[in-house]
């Protein structure tokens, strides 16, 4: 990852711009490849003249033996840098002013809905199912200075857009009692209660088996709906597997990057939370990392291709079909995710660690060259060229068949 950028799946051709084909297994023309990619192996699953796709499984120094791969030299001291990264979630973490805000708006709101579950019969607009806390918030990784709170409010009945809007107002009356300043704005996902130092996003979605009844024109977005049920199971995933502490930290640390360096900020929060639960927790000795080596294994694993085309990935947990997270961005955001990784892990790898936090420095250290211990830093180039509209369905059309369509 400190020479030449992986190319997976982008293959230059004459006198035009790279473009995207699925990587092929090895082995003579027709047959599927054996084990390793040798020999004539099995004949290929698919119509004839197809070869079989064959994920790519990016370079990962944690899953190696060590005594293929000696150290030419000393590690570097981890102490000093988890000392670093410590102070870093420090300052990215809330203080006791901001949790308490958004807890006590969180309260109200959520009061609201449970006397709603439990009197149905005093809003005749919709019925409730549930309410659930979710996001950031719930999970323990929110970041100072957004002090947002995500709720999911699930409906017994079909979720009209004159609905949201009673629910709106029959919240705001209720909180108003206790808060003076709050107000509700209705969003496409249902409606946002706001006071002075603290914001509550209140997802309404509607019970799975409802959502082939929605009207596009009456009801809330389905899609949106989609999303909303998503976040219930990530946040059940995360309470189940997530709760250690270097996996939280690591998180906010991810975020803050995502923030600062453009190249990262096509990264959902999900995905982010899947990859630190990866780097953390995914690794022969069935151990947790320690923060800095894990922190130093993102970086390497986004270097080496992880979210590139054809790359292994990381499967969602709570989506049916072992879908590939990296599979939701854009082949344009997949580069830029890993080309940003590379040059902010030779930045750390000469010793700009502070910079790659935000200790000191500027985001410029991403797009610009920059010199380290007397060693220059060259921004990685962007491998992917955006194709014209006619070539991009054909190689999307082509990954579907492959099993790697889009969706997360």
């Amino acid at each position: 990852y400190r020479g030449s950028r992986p190319r997976l799946g982008f293959q230059p051709q004459p006198g035009g711009p790279a473009r995207f084909r699925p990587p092929m297994a090895h082995g003579p023309a027709g047959g599927g490849g054996g084990p390793d990619g040798m020999g004539p192996g099995f004949p290929p699953s698919g119509p004839p003249g197809m070869r079989n796709f064959l994920p790519h499984v990016p370079f990962d120094f944690v899953l190696c033996d060590p005594q293929f791969f000696q150290p030419c030299q000393e590690a570097p001291d981890d102490k000093a840098t988890n000392e670093l990264l410590l102070k870093r979630n420090t300052d990215l973490s809330p203080s006791a002013e901001e949790q308490q805000a958004v807890t006590g708006l969180l309260s109200k709101v959520q009061a609201v809905f449970d006397a709603l579950i439990i009197s149905p019969d005093s809003l005749e607009a919709a019925q409730m199912a549930e309410v659930r806390p979710v996001g950031s918030y719930k999970k323990g990784t929110m970041l100072s200075g957004h002090n947002v709170a995500d709720l999911v409010v699930i409906f017994k009945t079909l979720p009209t857009k004159e609905a949201v809007r009673s629910v709106a107002n029959r919240v705001l009356e209720e909180a108003k009692t206790d808060a003076k300043f709050v107000t509700v704005s209705q969003q496409p996902y249902g409606f946002q209660v706001s006071s002075a130092d603290a914001v509550v996003k209140v997802l309404v979605a509607t019970l799975p088996a409802n959502l082939k009844l929605l009207e596009p024109d009456l009801h809330l977005d389905a899609r949106i709906q989609q999303t909303s049920l998503a976040a219930i199971r990530h946040a059940r995933w995360f309470e189940e597997n997530g709760q250690h502490s270097s996996v939280k930290v690591l998180i906010r640390l991810l975020k803050d990057l995502r923030q600062r360096f453009p190249g990262l900020t096509a990264m959902s929060p999900w995905i982010i939370d899947l990859l630190a639960h990866y780097a953390v927790m995914q690794n022969p000795a069935r151990a947790p990392l320690p923060l800095a080596r894990a922190f130093r294994r993102v970086l390497e694993l986004l270097s080496t291709g992880l979210f590139l085309p054809g790359s292994v990935g990381i499967a969602d947990p709570c989506e049916p079909g072992q879908v590939r997270v990296h599979t939701a961005l854009t082949l344009v955001q997949q580069d830029e995710v890993c080309c940003t990784a590379q040059t902010l892990l030779r930045v750390l790898s000469h010793g700009g660690l502070r910079h790659v936090l935000g200790l000191e420095g500027s985001a410029r250290i991403a797009t610009e060259m920059s010199v380290w211990r007397g060693i220059v830093v060259t921004p990685s180039d962007k491998v992917y060229e955006r194709q014209d509209e006619d070539t991009a369905a054909a190689a999307t059309t082509s990954a579907g068949a492959t099993g790697e369509g889009q969706g997360a």
